[in-house]
């Protein structure tokens, strides 16, 4: 599988385009979905899927491109996010307008029988059906706004919960120390650098 992650948006959310033989997944297209839509076109790549590791609105707000351009295109996100498209608490000012709910939504459960390699980890607290995707081929971990380099994703938002997301994290740290991990904004760490320096962590 191949990787390219670009940031997205004016709040930089790392979008993750992983390709193999051809068909594309994009992860958390959070803004410029005609930005994602050329580079898709060259390199020769039909999408397959959006997967969201959850739907606050910077994550979510490239995907009308991607849908108007390929309209059966579908998107993967855990049902205790749904509520979220459209809520009047899931919206921001200027570039981010509100998009409501995509067409062809789909369980992150049903994901194993459309893309094998992965494993869709549900890591509420951040919101409460956030997600991580775990690629154990690759031990590569795509973390959304569960676990950064060194902090965690803010739970003071509607549906948040610290002692859901510390619960998360638990789950997260029983990965393997050498498992990349690519957080919703910000730089790549490890595992293993999260274990030793992450105040949420080994606090």
């Amino acid at each position: 599988m191949e990787r390219l992650t670009i940031q997205v948006g004016s709040y930089e959310v790392n979008c993750s385009i992983l390709s193999d033989e051809g068909r594309a997944w994009i992860v958390d297209p959070g803004q410029e979905g005609e930005r994602i839509l050329e580079i898709l076109a060259k390199k020769g790549l039909e999408p397959a899927g959006v997967l969201l590791t959850h739907a606050h609105f910077d994550h979510i707000s490239g995907i009308p491109p991607l849908q108007k351009a390929f309209p059966e295109l579908p998107v993967y996100v855990h049902p205790g996010d749904t509520p979220m498209f459209g809520h009047p608490f899931n919206q921001s000012w200027g570039e981010y307008e509100s998009i409501g709910t995509p067409a062809n939504i789909r369980d992150v459960a049903d994901l194993p029988s459309a893309l094998p390699a992965v494993t869709a980890i549900h890591t509420p607290g951040h919101t409460p059906g956030g997600v991580c995707f775990y690629f154990k081929d690759d031990k590569l971990l795509l973390s959304g706004d569960t676990l950064f380099a060194g902090s965690v994703g803010r739970t003071d938002f509607p549906g948040g919960s610290m002692g859901k997301l510390m619960e998360s994290l638990k789950k997260l740290t029983a990965l393997p120390d050498d498992t990349l991990v690519i957080p919703g904004h910000g730089p790549h760490t490890t595992i293993a650098a999260e274990k030793r320096s992450n105040p949420y962590i080994n606090g």
